[in-house]
């Protein structure tokens, strides 16, 4: 056998293994012809620049796991690919005066390098970037099936439009103090036309399968939940006084409506100038241009203060008949519900600090159905808003709460003045983007036959190469005439292509299932694919994609249900959320404050092997880490002690197996150790991915193997299966050194072999069973001591050793033993007078 080197040169080794790897097409899907697959999935990157620790995190802990399945006996799909539309690409080529399809193109050259250097399993025959025409050809396909379905649909509403990047964007893009995601400007409202998707029609259905999706973080399903935010209720018309308007209101307690002592509209309601009245025009317009400027959320969050204007208007409550006055208010959005709502003092928080700051009447309508009855409404504290029986409510007084919404809704509806009714927070998803590193929308607008989709064999619409990106005027494929001038699909006759494109979020909305068959030039993928491979196993990602992507693709993989190329309705049976990784200075890695780390330099220092330790011991999945050089450095030292032991113990490595059977105290220890360890790391992997717990197993069987001088070719047997298991459960972390060291271990039986697809270890369960177990002793209930028993000590043998430990001994000397407690392996309790 070749002698090891005497240092770890993680330099001249991992280059070695990436070819081999390559060479072999160990991470190709589909080789495992019969067995059970596994998909394993991160999010894919935008390729704005180089790849950085953030990136890095995500991959290796998808990558551990995809390692770790295929040594498990599984056929494992673990592709990658670039999110290359977008945004940024263009902002950036608006700064630089660049094409974004060059840079784009060069991003992804060096982020794929990146990828590569680390050793990253993907299965690379099967990449694709989103800006591919052969991938956004099915874009377009999915538009115009969606488009003849009546899912997307052309509409003119209120859109955020974001002032930096001079086009739309979602509900989801805006955060706090109204500013876009992507460039931190300004966002502001406008009317625009737009094309949209109906997601909203499949609102319940979205709610409904969380309760399916056991495997994903509550936090994220929570999340959706509140996003989509159904509220089960009633639409009740107000009528104007003196007038044939009528204001509709949403309410999920009309059981309080006898306690409605005014009407709010959302200043940008339509009937708001309609009903101000000429004496209250002034103070009521001042208000509407406010709340204009003013950022939605800053407006209703909960520690606002409350503001408001009186129309001059009332409205007649249709149960009671009573007159109660108008007002608009900065607590009411035009885009929730109707955009009106009725006010009950006494049984809303927010209606009554209005009402009192405005001197408005506070009524008490509801006393709960047992216990000490509320006061009267002027002298509450606060709102009361729990269901009970209703009093001074007409005809309905004395019912439960939830009787009375179910009579009053079905009155309005008989009588024709409202009826029970579901509100969502959920938005139908605006689409357009007035951009142009997009994906054509398919559509030719016709003087005589209106907007006419392209056919499908004239698909793909592809992106012009000139590109006018000024970031200002009309949308950029506006300003290319060859790409704008076409003619009509259905006359022939001159027509005009639609020169908007569709938002990033589209291509990643259905990316993972085009990976199943990436080279398809007949349909987005193949349903004998599909059946073999979907739902994807395990997604790995952000958790602040949880209300934009990760809700938009469970909405896409309906539609693809429904069009018959998927046959489940969920696209990811398991969602992994990673935490993010912090720089050195313990905030978010970020351009802006100059602390980001990126792989290469810390794969030329130490190697791919250690940053990827370092990622996965840091902390759990699910938690930040903060980068650390020093112990960057320290995983360094731990693979190099690792090398150590395999050089230290080459002796080993000819021993025969057979000689495991002879081994004997400390060495028997130890084979029990390298056993539960492989259990160990087995379960936490499996499991809940306990990464870090199963790298502190390997380095406290390193210890054992440090601690130990082998005498006997029993004893080194011993030594040579712990460090053959060692170096097979390294590959999932550390696949390079865990190679080198395999091989070394055990040399011509492996020359052609590959630890990345060799099986992984199983444990021999006499072996993890324990011969002794830690017993509990106490004195009347009081922990006294601790003793080591056989395992089947039985009460008898167990007591006499109890009471020979010294403790024990002290507190029961002089004593009388009334009774003894005894739990076999857990417990033993002396009772004594």
């Amino acid at each position: 056998m070749p002698s090891m080197n005497e240092r770890y040169e993680p330099k001249s080794i991992e280059p070695r293994w990436q070819r081999r790897w390559d060479e072999a097409g160990v991470f190709r899907a589909g080789r495992r012809e019969g067995a059970e697959k596994r998909y394993v999935l991160e999010m894919f990157p935008y390729p704005s620049g180089a790849m950085h620790m953030g990136h890095a995190r995500v991959y290796t802990i998808g990558d551990a796991l995809a390692r770790l399945l295929r040594m498990r006996g599984y056929d494992v799909l673990h592709p990658m690919g670039f999110d290359a539309l977008g945004l940024p690409a263009e902002n950036a080529a608006l700064k630089d005066g660049r094409h974004p399809a060059e840079r784009t193109r060069e991003n992804i050259v060096a982020f794929r390098q990146d990828m590569q250097r680390v050793g990253f399993a993907f299965d690379w025959e099967r990449e694709f970037a989103t800006c591919d025409p052969e991938y956004y050809r099915w874009n377009q396909w999915f538009f115009l099936r969606m488009l003849e379905k009546g899912i997307v649909y052309r509409r003119q509403g209120r859109a955020n439009w974001c002032t930096g990047c001079n086009t739309v964007i979602a509900n989801e893009q805006v955060v706090d103090d109204n500013l876009c995601e992507r460039c931190s400007s300004p966002v502001v409202e406008r009317v625009i036309t737009e094309w949209a998707f109906r997601i909203t029609d499949y609102a319940d259905d979205l709610l409904a399968g969380l309760d399916e999706l056991r495997d994903w973080p509550e936090r994220i399903t929570t999340m959706q939940r509140n996003w989509i935010g159904r509220s089960e209720g009633a639409e009740v018309d107000f009528a104007v006084d003196g007038s044939a308007e009528r204001i509709r209101v949403f309410t999920t307690r009309v059981d309080t409506i006898f306690g409605c002592t005014y009407v709010v509209l959302a200043p940008e309601h339509p009937l708001t100038a309609r009903l101000t009245t000429p004496a209250r025009k002034a103070d009521v317009q001042a208000f509407v241009d406010r709340m204009a400027r003013t950022d939605a959320a800053l407006r209703t969050g909960e520690d606002a203060p409350k503001e408001g204007a009186f129309t001059g208007a009332y409205a007649v409550n249709p149960y009671s008949g009573e007159k109660v006055p108008v007002w608009i208010a900065n607590f009411v959005l035009a885009g929730y519900g109707t955009g009106a709502v009725m006010s009950v003092p006494a049984h809303d928080q927010r209606d009554l600090e209005f009402a009192r700051k405005f001197a408005l009447p506070v009524r008490g309508v509801i006393q709960p159905a047992g216990g000490p009855r509320l006061p009267a409404g002027e002298a509450l504290e606060r709102a009361s808003t729990d269901d009970g029986v209703l009093v001074d409510s007409g005809p309905f007084t004395g019912l439960p709460s939830a009787e009375a919404r179910r009579r009053m809704s079905a009155l309005a509806k008989e009588k024709g003045f409202g009826e029970a009714s579901v509100k969502y927070h959920l938005r139908d998803w605006g689409f357009s983007r007035q951009r142009y590193w997009g994906t054509p929308i398919p559509i030719v607008y016709c003087p005589e036959h209106g907007a006419v989709g392209v056919p499908d064999a004239d698909l793909p619409v592809t992106l012009p190469d000139e590109a006018i990106i000024t970031g200002t005027g009309e949308p950029p494929l506006a300003k290319v005439p060859a790409f704008v001038n076409t003619t009509c699909p259905t006359c022939g006759k001159p027509a005009r292509r639609e020169t908007e494109t569709m938002d990033t979020f589209v291509d990643s909305s259905w990316y993972y299932a085009r990976y199943l068959s990436p080279r398809d030039a007949e349909r987005p993928f193949g349903q004998s694919e599909a059946r073999r491979w979907l739902p994807v196993d395990v997604y790995v990602g952000g958790p602040e994609h949880a209300v934009m992507h990760l809700l938009y693709f469970r909405f896409w993989h309906r539609v693809m249900q429904q069009l018959g190329l998927v046959f489940e309705k969920e696209p990811v049976k398991r969602l992994v959320t990673q935490g993010i990784v912090n720089g050195p200075d313990g905030r978010k890695m970020s351009k802006r404050w100059g602390n980001v780390v990126q792989p290469g330099p810390i794969v030329d220092r130490f190697g791919a092997d250690t940053m990827r330790m370092f990622m996965l011991f840091a902390a759990p999945p699910e938690k930040d880490i903060d980068w650390s050089d020093e112990q960057v450095e320290g995983m360094f030292r731990f693979l190099s002690r690792v090398w150590r032991i395999f050089h230290a113990r080459q002796e080993v490595f000819l021993v025969p197996d057979r000689l495991l059977a002879d081994a004997a105290g400390p060495f028997l220890e130890l084979r029990r150790k390298t056993h539960r360890t492989i259990k160990r790391v087995t379960d936490g992997l499996e499991g809940e991915l306990k990464f870090n717990t199963a790298i502190a197993g390997l380095m406290e069987l390193v210890n054992e193997l440090y601690a130990l001088e082998p005498a006997s070719d029993a004893d080194r047997a011993a030594v040579k299966e712990a460090l053959v298991a060692l170096a097979t459960m390294l590959a999932p972390f550390a696949p390079h050194v865990a190679e080198e060291l395999w091989h070394e271990v055990l040399g011509p039986e492996v020359r052609d072999q590959l630890l990345a697809e060799a099986p992984w270890p199983s444990h021999d369960p006499a072996l993890v069973v324990a011969d002794v177990v830690t017993v509990a002793v106490q004195v009347n209930g009081k922990l006294r001591g601790e003793i080591q028993v056989p395992l089947a000590a039985g009460e008898p043998e167990v007591r006499a050793l109890a009471e020979r430990e010294e403790r024990v001994k002290a507190h029961l000397a002089g004593k009388t033993v009334r009774k003894v407690v005894f739990v076999p392996r857990r417990l033993t309790n002396f009772v004594v007078a």
